[in-house]
This record gives structure tokens, C-alpha cells and sequence, in this order.
């Protein structure tokens, strides 16, 4: 609720948590009221004495078996939805209109432009250190791979969290819809160096994208397994 969601996405995220926190809320304040009401009821009082509940009758197992019931159900509906948000995200792969490389090591990001020509792995591409530069509106694929350990491309914005692991291309998508300049972090521990892992994605119209682009030299593109 303090961090604008800027992804076409973003929103599905968001709803699924908010559907979770009341949920969850909700059946944490009931029970907590539950406890709170039978201490006070049940509290010892002079001349009554205690009673050996086994929970073996039929008035004494409902509270336990509809709260049970309903519980189950409310867990049904929150996998539901959070299979739904998933697929959309992670299973789902919309075609791309453009696509960037991202890689990561200890303890940087390098990010892999399209140049000029529009597509990735060409003579004109443009490589870039903690600073990925995308358009508004325009739905991206992203390879991301590690050169070492565990990491995790994180886009706070976007809610988009992925590890990368080593010797794997992990691909995703994700479609920015405002612009300006945005954290990227690295969601997974990954060495000493792990909290200066930081880097930017500047979210850009076409004409400013194009401007960017036309103001980069193209250098040899970056490629797995590369020393450069």
C-alpha cells in the first residue's frame, strides 16, 4: 500500500495479499475474541468446579468441526487464487515486443539492451551496469542467468521477485505502465557484498527510449559463460 504498483500485474498481487491479510485477519481477531470470551466465562469462580471436556459429543465436536469446514474452504479459495496470479506471471509468456538480457554476479547487475536494429544478441547491442533501460507500455521478456551463485532479480514496482541460478537461462515477462526511475534489488543473500547488489530500471517513452539508445555506443554483446 506504500509502494506504487507500476506493472501490469502489479494489482493481481496486491489483491492476493490484501485477500490473504483479511482472511487471515479476520479468523485471527475471532479466535483471539473466542479465548478471550471463555477465560472470562470459564474463570474459576468459589464453590464450582472444573470441567473434563473430551470433546467426544456431538454438541461439544461442532465447535471444532464448522470452524474446521469453513476454515478449509477459505484455504481452497486463497490456493485458487493463488494458482490463478501464478500462472499469470510465471506460466503464462505473452509475445514479447522486446527483449533484454539480464545477468547477475557478485555483486552487480549487468543488463543486455537491444540496440538500434530492435533485437537482442546483435553486433548493436548495448550492455549496462545497474541500470536497465525499458519503455512504458511495452511488454518485455527477460533471460536472466548468475555467473556465480544464487541471485534473485527483484523489481519492488513490478512485484516481480526471480532467482537466478547458475548455469540456467530463467526467462519471465513483465510490462511497466508509468514511467520514471525504480529500484532493483537482489532478493536473495548472496555474499558479503549482498546489500550494495543495487541497481536502477528507468522506465522511458519511445522517443526518450530512442534517444537513449541513439546516445550509446553498441559494444560486443554479452553472452553466458563470457569473461567481458
Amino acid at each position: 500500500m506504500f509502494l506504487p504498483g507500476i506493472s501490469t500485474y502489479s494489482s493481481q498481487v496486491d489483491n492476493l495479499f490484501l485477500l490473504i491479510f483479511f482472511v487471515m485477519g479476520f479468523w485471527f481477531l475471532l479466535g483471539q475474541g473466542v479465548i478471550l470470551y471463555f477465560l472470562f466465562k470459564f474463570r474459576k469462580k468459589e464453590g464450582v468446579g472444573s470441567l473434563y471436556i473430551t470433546g467426544e459429543k456431538k454438541e461439544e465436536k461442532k465447535w471444532i468441526k464448522w470452524p474446521h469446514l469453513v476454515l478449509l474452504v477459505c484455504d481452497i479459495v486463497m490456493v485458487v487464487f493463488s494458482c490463478l496470479v501464478w500462472y499469470n506471471i510465471k506460466q503464462k509468456m505473452p509475445p514479447a515486443e522486446s527483449t533484454v538480457r539480464v545477468i547477475s554476479q557478485q555483486w552487480a547487475w549487468t543488463f543486455v539492451h537491444p540496440g538500434t536494429d530492435g533485437q537482442l544478441d546483435t553486433d548493436d547491442d548495448i550492455a549496462t551496469v545497474d541500470e536497465l533501460h525499458i519503455m512504458v507500455n511495452t511488454l518485455y521478456h527477460y533471460k536472466l542467468t548468475s555467473r556465480d551463485v544464487v541471485h534473485s532479480f527483484s523489481v519492488p514496482v513490478f512485484r516481480l521477485k526471480q532467482d537466478a541460478v547458475p548455469g540456467r537461462e530463467i526467462r519471465g515477462w513483465f510490462e511497466a505502465t508509468q514511467t520514471g526511475t525504480y529500484d532493483i534489488q537482489c532478493a536473495e543473500i548472496c555474499g558479503i557484498g549482498h546489500g550494495l547488489m543495487a541497481a536502477k530500471i528507468v522506465i522511458e517513452t519511445e522517443d526518450e527510449h530512442q534517444q537513449w539508445i541513439a546516445s550509446h555506443t553498441p559494444v560486443t554483446p554479452v553472452r553466458i559463460g563470457s569473461n567481458n
